[in-house]
């Protein structure tokens, strides 16, 4: 097996170092429960010193007073060392969180971008002018919050960390991030990436620990001024209550339940290819995946043998070897999943292909599932699995199609497959999703703007849209003459 360094250190004002109690956290390869490599365990007091570092690189007005096209610039050199070290970080993303080595090496590149598209963003941001007559000028500026808290969830820690460090940096904000537990590795290149491109020092701090105390204690912290997470609708709802006691400005990205529905003019085989796509692709652990399919009562049984051939073809195993069904994170998750599947069959629906652990492997494995015979009033119909798994749906006309995909507390994606124009803007229009696709799943990209409606959270990642969830407006005020009109003195 590859292999890749077996410690690794918190990055803290500049500088890689131990926690303070020298503990540690053991890192598992989710492919074969394998002990692969340890990290600096963060606790409370490491917070603390990670934060007082970000305030101070705040309150030293370094990035802040730096020409915003300056600041681009080292954005750059930052996307520069990122790609430079992509085969390294591919290998790490492979090891510790299960993708294959070309999905890791897409991560790799997508973070990169990031920060290049941000970076080209940082002297774009501008005020306006407010006429109030000639006795006044009166202007805005996007000015930043301050020491920024993220919490970077382990499905897609590294693209999900570049994209809110970029957005930071870009307005000139600080950071103090927390990577997952589980699968921290590739956003420590993040870290690395701004060490080489020469970034104030505690301009951005990248540490892990457990949610319990790492995690706890930076969202709760009295000295930062903004929080992102992206991760379950429960910790979120924790993150908030903190962040309202203390009037926090938060991001939230609290996951899915995202629904594709497929009209009776589309072409089936391709829908059938992009669902499979948007349910199998990182093992369903995507918080965009497609895990509902509504289809019309009289193609049901056509679209559900053609997905069926499609999930049984899946080769599994782990993703170094390149296989299509890679591993999902952890025990815990895999028992879950299986869980969850064992309670749909129970309520009676159907696994045509599935529904549990794959056999024979080391890892944590589960097979590619599709349920049919799903009803809207069933949990597997309603909750985030988080897995490879697809809920089957029918409906017999479009309004009551709308409101299968509508009939969750979730509203983060949608999708729509159809030949129409008419039919497809008039479901886009009515669907509650933050980003609908059309006959494409995970149509879009960095460009374009993410986020949820209800409870998958606020705010928008991505796109132009993400950088005013990292400014406040300030507004000035100037009185230019001595009153009355008259002109100024000589």
């Amino acid at each position: 097996m590859q292999e890749i360094k077996k410690y690794w250190q918190s990055y803290v004002d500049g500088q890689w170092i131990d926690s303070l109690d020298k503990d540690r956290i053991a890192i598992e390869n989710p492919a074969t429960a394998e002990t692969i490599a340890e990290i600096a365990r963060a606790k409370p007091e490491d917070i603390n010193q990670a934060v007082e570092a970000a305030r101070r690189c705040f309150s030293g007005r370094e990035l802040y007073d730096m020409r915003p096209s300056n600041r681009g610039a080292l954005m750059f050199e930052i996307a520069r060392h990122l790609t430079e070290m992509a085969d390294e970080i591919a290998l790490a993303e492979c090891l510790d969180n299960g993708k294959t080595l070309a999905g890791g090496k897409n991560e790799a590149l997508a973070a990169a971008r990031y920060f290049t598209y941000y970076g080209g963003l940082a002297d774009k941001l501008e005020g306006r002018m407010i006429p109030l007559g000639a006795d006044y000028i009166d202007y805005t500026i996007p000015a930043p919050f301050g020491v920024s808290a993220q919490v970077v969830p382990w499905n897609f820690p590294l693209q999900i960390a570049a994209r809110s460090v970029a957005c930071a940096l870009a307005t000139a904000n600080v950071v103090v991030l927390k990577s997952p537990e589980l699968s921290p590795l590739s956003t420590y290149y993040i870290a690395e990436a701004c060490h080489r491109a020469g970034v104030p020092a505690g301009a951005v701090n990248i540490l892990s620990g457990y949610g319990h105390d790492c995690g706890a204690s930076l969202v709760a912290h009295e000295d930062i001024d903004h929080i992102v997470f992206t991760g379950s609708l429960a910790t979120g709802q924790s993150i908030l209550r903190s962040a309202a006691e203390r009037v926090i400005p938060s991001i939230m990205e609290l996951g899915g339940k995202s629904a594709g529905i497929l009209f009776p003019d589309a072409d089936i085989d391709q829908a059938v290819n992009s669902t499979a796509v948007g349910i199998f692709t990182h093992a369903g652990q995507v918080c965009s995946a497609q895990s509902r399919l509504i289809v019309p009562e009289k193609q049901a049984d056509e679209v559900i043998d053609k997905l069926a051939v499609k999930a049984r073809a899946l080769s599994v195993g782990p993703g170094i070897d390149g296989h299509d069904l890679t591993p999902v994170i952890s025990r815990n998750q895999a028992e879950k999943i299986e869980g969850m599947c064992l309670a749909a069959s129970q309520a009676g629906a159907e696994a045509v292909t599935g529904g549990r652990r794959h056999e024979g492997l080391p890892g944590h494995f589960i097979d590619a599932t599709i349920f049919s015979k799903v009803t809207a009033d069933m949990t597997i119909a309603r909750e985030e699995v988080f897995g490879p798994v697809l809920s089957v749906l029918t409906y017999s006309d479009p309004e009551e199609a709308i409101s299968l995909a509508n009939g969750t507390d979730y509203g983060l994606c949608a999708g729509v497959y159809t030949k129409d124009l008419t039919t497809a803007h008039w479901a886009a229009d009515r669907l509650d999703a933050g980003q609908v696709f059309v006959n494409e799943w995970f149509a879009g990209g960095i460009e374009t703007p993410f986020g949820g409606m209800k409870r998958s959270g606020y705010g928008r990642e991505k796109g132009q849209e993400a950088l005013q969830n990292y400014v406040q407006t300030k507004n000035v005020g100037i009185r230019v003459t001595g009153g009355g009109g008259g002109r100024p003195g000589g």
